[in-house]
């Protein structure tokens, strides 16, 4: 059966809700094994790897692209995955990989040192996505080919954290790329549709805000974990809202679902045919205030809201598949500490700040944005402005959605007064939390809040270049405790991390520096006996 005749067949019986719940689900019967069909809110506007990560687009790039090392189990560890072994010099500044001798790109050229250093140098080149995690300290220059399976890192500085970030570097094939350049722009245009990589799955059929086919690869170079059971491909089909998630998943029209509500995981629970899976991971929700610009620049001001907000609401709304942060760090992190004192609802306290504030009687309107579609985070800001009623102050509740919120949150002159975001940290070391608040990091992604101050990037910096884990320590705890002083967003909560999926679907694997709704595609397959 070919591709294009195949998807339409498994499109057209997805769209036409015709398929029955139980084993004879969403999935789709081929003679190359079983599509397994996963729905998401969020879309996928740039595949480039090297240009743009959120959980969608990362869940993509990693069944399409593989890099040096991977994360894997809970506690996440890193992998070798390209990279067999590697060793860094006593000063922390080298660092060597060797790499594997079986690794293919999709189109069958093989994967070579030269090919992890120019995959490198693209991502610095382009300072776009994964670049802050390494520009620092790393330059295009101080990276080497030793032989075909062998690449050198020679750093500028040791960087303690440097191999934590390693597995969100994918190596693309330089041939592809440099066959697709346009005006010398690294083939970005090309690869933000198009893939160069060698991992388990290759791109099929690509209709944005729709659906991503990814076709797997049967002769992947590291083997399957379920060679007999291996799919045939995955649907990343959009649907934005829970209630049509929840629906076409008890319908059996799709395996797997991210974005339920809370109630509805309660409302499923028991539902015979379906599982769902409930981890505490590390990703954390706060409400980031634009801290330069209009009220929330006001430090008063962001502290009165702060103790203004019903943090035990966030537990009820989540049915107690959450907890209270107590750091800006999550508390499973390397380094985390109790900050003394952090905000929890304190009328009294909240009319003090608001006092001493630019707004003393209030009167202000406020905006706060949330993923569309997102109910835990609207129905977050209906408690927030429940709350800051009291004091006077009114908020706007914005639906968004998520690249709009990434490119208007990008810049202190569009991001909004108060933005919810959740965060799952990409990395085990506690550098990829605290450099958020980086004033280098100001619009990257989460750093929505335009932090500035000038001892706490000094310390981060400080931090990130010792190799000695107790002076780090040390400053990590000093750094978490100005942080909450001052208060660049409300500290919110540990969110539990939640799929449901039918019950024939197996291999799931939960690691908790995954995002928010991103699924480790690699391991699972279908068991249709």
């Amino acid at each position: 059966m070919t591709r294009k005749l195949l998807l339409s067949t498994v499109v057209g019986a997805l769209l036409a809700g015709s398929m029955l719940a139980g084993p004879a689900g969403a999935f789709e019967r081929t003679p190359d094994g079983n599509i397994i069909v996963f729905a998401g809110r969020q879309a996928i506007p740039v595949l480039d790897p090297h240009v743009r990560y959120d959980w969608s687009t990362r869940m993509v790039q990693q069944a399409v692209y593989d890099a040096l090392v991977k994360y894997e189990g809970d506690p996440a560890e890193i992998k070798p995955w390209l990279a067999e072994s590697w060793e860094s010099s006593e000063d922390g500044k080298t660092w060597t990989f060797r790499l594997v001798d079986n690794a293919r790109f999709h189109n069958g050229d093989p994967v070579t040192a030269e090919a992890v250093r120019y995959s490198f140098e693209r991502g610095l080149k382009l300072n776009k996505g994964v670049a802050w995690m390494l520009k620092d300290f790393l330059a295009p220059e101080g990276i080497s080919v030793v032989d075909d399976r062998t690449v050198k890192f020679e750093l500028k500085a040791p960087y303690a954290p440097f191999l934590s970030f390693l597995p969100w570097w994918f190596v693309v094939n330089p041939a592809q790329v440099q066959a697709n350049e346009v005006n010398g722009d690294y083939g970005e245009a090309w690869l933000t549709e198009n893939a160069a990589g060698s991992g388990p799955f290759r791109i099929g059929r690509w209709e944005p805000n729709v659906l991503y086919e990814l076709e797997s690869v049967a002769d992947y170079w590291k083997g399957w974990p379920q060679a007999d059971k291996r799919p045939a491909g995955v649907i990343y089909r959009i649907i934005r809202e829970p209630a049509a998630q929840k629906a076409s998943l008890q319908r059996g029209e799709v395996d797997i679902a991210e974005g339920l509500t809370s109630d509805d995981y309660v409302q499923i629970a028991n539902v015979p045919g379906l599982v769902i899976q409930d981890h505490k991971g590390m990703t954390t929700f706060g409400i980031k205030f634009n801290t330069q610009q209009g009220p929330t620049a006001d430090l008063n001001l962001r502290k009165a809201i702060a103790y203004a907000f019903d943090y035990d609401a966030l537990i009820q709304i989540y049915n107690g598949a959450a907890s209270l942060q107590t750091s800006p760090l999550p508390d499973a992190m390397r380094g985390h500490i109790a900050v003394p004192d952090i905000p929890r609802k304190d009328m009294a306290k909240a009319r003090e700040y608001l006092a001493r504030s630019a707004y003393p009687d209030g009167g202000i309107t406020l905006p706060y944005v949330h993923v569309a579609g997102l109910e835990e985070a609207r129905r977050i800001g209906l408690v927030l402005l429940e709350n800051l009623k009291e004091l006077n102050i009114n908020v706007e509740i914005t639906p968004e959605q998520w690249p709009n919120m990434v490119a208007n949150g990008s810049r202190v002159e569009t991001s909004p007064a108060m933005t919810s975001v959740y965060v799952t940290p990409i990395s085990t070391d506690p550098d990829a939390v605290a450099y958020q608040y980086h004033k280098n990091s100001w619009g990257q992604y989460y750093a929505m809040a335009f932090y500035d101050n000038a001892e706490v990037s000094q310390k981060i910096d400080q931090a990130r270049a010792s190799t000695d884990w107790d002076e780090r320590a040390r400053l990590y705890a000093e750094i978490q405790t100005q942080i909450v002083a001052d208060q660049p967003e409300v500290f919110g909560m540990l969110q539990n991390r939640r799929w449901a999926h039918r019950d024939y679907l197996k291999g799931f694997q939960f690691s908790p520096v995954r995002f928010t709704g991103e699924v480790d595609l690699y391991p699972l397959w279908i068991d249709a006996e």
